[in-house]
């Protein structure tokens, strides 16, 4: 069957068009995405915007067409932390709804965590033992550690990189602001290390957009290589970059291997998040899974159809 996967995270609407079946992978057939930045779309009552409402709005109705042009059965519609802790959640999903008939479900931090460990356990296999999940989206922070195909542990944090970035670097990255940041992040962690690091795990990876990114300004192979070939984010390498990120301007940041220019300005607040998540955890490298949630989510959808046939 042909699936549209439309993603509306913090940071990025994104639809995934794949071919799923039953005991095979999800195979991506067409992509269509567009910067939202919903996260920083925020009034100061905690409401999206007016401007951010009509703009998710267009790209959920963009994203019908195109589904609907590339033959989907069906469309899996999900929103992630903005929406989920906005002020006016309803309203959104409500205008959404009314505009372009799609319901966008709101994943909660946890199912996040589960799902996109999901995608990674399929992807790695048994081999890999006790996994560790960490991914860096815009609005929050999600780790999971487990030995099966469902997490021991599933956890979401407010350490997104576009609400760090907004919250503590609007007025610019100096020392002071950059230290509170830092001191900030490092504390929030170390809150749920303890927990998730009782037992320690065979194999640590990191997925989505902003450690992707990370990875490549760290010398990890481009996208064009393929999916197959082996990325790491390197802890000692990462901390070496740090002090060159906070004195680089944002435009010398997006020109950077991997750094797409709508999220240079976020680089800097995912690379403290990263660095931390490694120091705290006691990890060398993450190793970059190329599935995150949006196959978890197909995956589990595979997984229901199949124990009802």
């Amino acid at each position: 069957m042909r699936v549209g996967v439309l993603d509306i995270g913090s940071n990025t609407g994104h639809l995934l068009v794949v071919d799923a079946r039953g005991g095979a992978p999800p195979m991506p057939a067409w992509s269509h995405r567009q910067p939202l930045r919903l996260a920083e779309h925020l009034d100061p009552d905690g409401r999206v915007s007016r401007d951010g409402v009509e703009a998710l709005t267009s790209f959920v109705a963009s994203a019908v067409r195109v589904a609907e042009d590339k033959g989907c059965e069906e469309i899996l519609g999900f929103a992630t932390s903005a929406v989920r802790e906005a002020a006016n959640t309803d309203e959104v999903l409500r205008h959404v709804r009314d505009r372009t008939g799609v319901d966008l479900d709101v994943l909660s931090g946890e199912d996040e965590a589960r799902l996109t460990f999901l995608a990674v356990r399929r992807w790695f296999g048994w081999s890999s033992g006790r996994l560790a999940v960490f991914d860096i989206g815009g609005g929050s922070l999600e780790l999971a550690v487990g030995s099966d195909e469902a997490p021991d542990v599933a956890r979401s944090l407010p350490l997104g990189a576009a609400r760090l970035t907004r919250d503590h670097l609007g007025a610019g990255a100096g020392p002071d602001a950059v230290a509170d940041l830092r001191r900030t992040v490092r504390q929030r962690i170390a809150r749920d290390a303890g927990t998730l690091a009782r037992v320690l795990p065979d194999h640590s990876v990191a997925t989505s957009k902003t450690f992707r990114s990370l990875a490549r300004v760290c010398g990890a192979a481009p996208s064009a290589e393929g999916p197959l070939v082996r990325r790491v984010l390197d802890a000692a390498t990462l901390r070496d970059r740090l002090p060159g990120l906070v004195s680089m301007p944002t435009r010398e940041i997006a020109e950077l291997p991997g750094v797409s220019p709508d999220r240079a300005h976020q680089i800097l607040a995912g690379a403290l998040v990263a660095d931390a998540v490694m120091d705290l955890f006691g990890l060398s490298e993450l190793e970059i899974c190329p599935w995150a949630l949006r196959e978890g989510m197909i995956l589990e959808r595979l997984d229901r159809i199949s124990v009802r046939a």
